[in-house]
């Protein structure tokens, strides 16, 4: 079984985790991942862009983080759980960027969420080019799971 948890630092906790839990509890399905203790943290601009150019030297808000722990413990009951680590979305820019690209805000946080989840998974895309694996693969679980609203 795997578990989710949410935090906000500079915006509200959004009244939507449920449904977002919901979308996360199934792409982690489709991936066939178990065990997982995952933490998403929505936070503003000013937050993301301070982990931005903390950890990644770029001194610019972005959409997504993603900060792979990748540890596995045992729970007590003879199984072994994994921290894969944490995803931080700025809700300000993901606003932003459904604008730009013309998409509904629930769609780029569908694809945010994907995308930070793949990360975790120990992917990565060297450019923003559709034909990436990396970005294929999120695009292919977008469409499976189109019918889930969490906004």
């Amino acid at each position: 079984m795997n578990k989710v948890a949410f935090s906000a630092e500079e915006v509200p906790l959004p009244a939507w985790k449920p449904e977002a839990k919901s979308f996360i509890l199934k792409t982690l399905k489709k991936l066939d991942i178990r065990n997982w203790d995952l933490s998403v943290l929505f936070c503003g601009d000013n937050c993301i862009k301070t982990l931005n150019s903390q950890y990644r030297n770029r001194n610019e808000a972005t959409d997504v983080l993603s900060f792979e722990l990748g540890e596995t413990f045992d729970d007590g009951k003879g199984g072994v759980r994994c921290l894969p680590g944490d995803i931080v979305i700025s809700l300000e820019t993901l606003e932003k960027n459904a604008a730009y690209f013309k998409v509904s805000k629930d769609e780029e946080l569908k694809r945010l969420l994907v995308h930070g989840i793949l990360h975790l998974k120990g992917m990565d895309h060297k450019t923003n080019e559709p034909g990436e694996a990396m970005l294929k693969l999120q695009e292919n679980i977008l469409a499976s799971l189109a019918g889930e609203r969490i906004l």
